[in-house]
């Protein structure tokens, strides 16, 4: 998929601009009639011609222009220069095929023209992925990288229009295109790797980055992939994909993160993350449904042998919770005494929240998974002596009898000596005194 970026009309206006005054340094700008030792004009005409084509602002009728020149004047002097002009102008009338073929023209006479190259290099990703295409493109993204100083240009000049033009992002962004396209998946990576380290500002080659790490197939890459979606999606400087496209991404990346991390949990913080930095931070990682799973099991592990009584109890709230957790209670559960069994637990243990009545109270209800959460409620064969604080740990067993969904209560028939925890003894009692009469 490819996505228009903002900055591509700005581009090649500037690119467009960078040329002229390229070509200016190498005389085709020379004033008619001037005595000089290289390239002249054949006549007025012809120069005048080329001044009007310098001058036309609209591409499809430079390109008229141009083959009226080359019609005309099939032998100028400045035949080099105006198959250059001929690959720009394509370029900015948007026919990017017609440009790649004026560019191999260009470069089978002259094979250093770095302003051929940079628009084969520009422009293959914009053509079909012929055979052809792919293996010119790949030349020309490789001559980019290597290209030397035209000889008519300081050594400030080219440094500026090196920079000014991205030649290096260019370059491995079209490298790493081909090997995509190639499905050199790893290579392709890479490259875009590269190119975004010289141009960290580009929607498009994050958004290509993601899909070549999602090609790889390899589980361990995958948030990788994900990171660089939201970063195509969430990026809206310069260089970022128009509007449409970032929607595009985003709806695509809202599903594809679902389902790789359960839910859309940490979506926005990724986004938001995402918006500021090409490349996710050293820390980064986003937990797939394995990973979560895997990390509750050994949560669960964990507070099993910690509190076998909280770990037994979450594991029958799990199974309340569900859909049948009434026909759960029902066959497993009811006239039960619980806990117990496999693992030798013998009571569970809560924080009190409430007591009734208030002072020598025959009903507990507590919380077990929490400290003030109501989960439980305890029926007391007796009562207990005088009354005890919110959040008293508790422990008990006793006979399931009654269960509720909403609001979820399991209802425990339990005897006043299995109850645990309660800070108030019951008085001794008291027997009376008897005195002995004196005889």
């Amino acid at each position: 998929m490819f996505f228009s970026m903002k900055r591509n009309s700005a581009v090649k206006a500037s690119a467009a601009g960078a040329v002229m005054a390229l070509l200016l340094t190498m005389g085709a700008g020379s004033v008619f009639g001037q005595a000089q030792n290289g390239p002249q004009w054949k006549d007025r005409a012809e120069y005048d011609l080329y001044v009007s084509i310098t001058k036309e602002t609209d591409p499809a009728k430079r390109v008229d222009l141009l083959k009226s020149w080359a019609e005309k004047y099939p032998t100028s002097d400045y035949k080099n220069q105006r198959s250059t002009l001929f690959v720009t102008t394509y370029a900015q009338a948007g026919k990017p095929q017609d440009a790649i073929n004026a560019a191999k023209d260009l470069l089978t006479t002259d094979p250093g023209n770095v302003t051929a190259l940079y628009w084969a290099t520009i422009e293959t990703p914009l053509a079909s992925p012929t055979p052809d295409n792919l293996d010119f493109g790949q030349k020309a993204a490789q001559g980019l990288l290597d290209a030397k100083k035209p000889a008519q240009m300081s050594d400030a000049d080219w440094e500026k229009t090196k920079a000014q033009l991205s030649f290096t992002a260019t370059a491995h962004t079209t490298l790493g295109w081909v090997a995509m396209q190639k499905k050199d998946n790893d290579t392709a990576e890479k490259e875009f790797t590269a190119s975004l380290a010289a141009n960290p500002n580009a929607g498009q080659v994050s958004y290509w980055r993601g899909t070549t790490i999602l090609a790889e197939k390899n589980p361990d890459k995958q948030g990788a992939a994900l990171y660089d979606f939201a970063r195509a999606a969430a990026f809206d400087g310069a260089g970022s994909l128009n509007p449409g496209g970032r929607d595009q991404v985003k709806a695509y990346l809202t599903k594809a993160y679902s389902t790789f991390h359960g839910s859309a949990d940490g979506l926005d913080q990724l986004l938001a993350t995402a918006k500021t930095s090409a490349n996710p931070p050293a820390s980064f990682k986003i937990l797939s449904q394995v990973d979560i799973e895997k990390a509750k099991i050994e949560q669960e592990n964990k507070e099993r042998a910690a509190n076998p009584s909280l770990a037994l109890w979450k594991s029958i709230k799990d199974q309340l919770t569900a859909a049948n957790g009434q026909s759960y209670f029902d066959s497993s559960m009811k006239d039960a005494a619980l806990p117990g069994g496999a693992g030798g637990v013998q009571k569970f243990s809560g924080k009190l929240v409430s007591q009734e009545p208030e002072t020598r109270p025959k009903k507990l209800v507590l919380a077990l998974t929490d400290s003030t959460t109501p989960e439980v409620t305890l029926d007391l064969d007796a009562p207990l002596p005088g009354k005890a604080d919110p959040g008293t740990a508790i422990s008990f067993n006793g006979v399931a009898k009654e269960f509720t969904a909403s609001p979820f209560n399991v209802t425990f028939t339990v005897q006043k000596k299995d109850v645990e925890g309660w800070p108030v003894k019951a008085e001794p009692v008291r027997r009376p005194v008897h005195h002995r009469t004196k005889q």
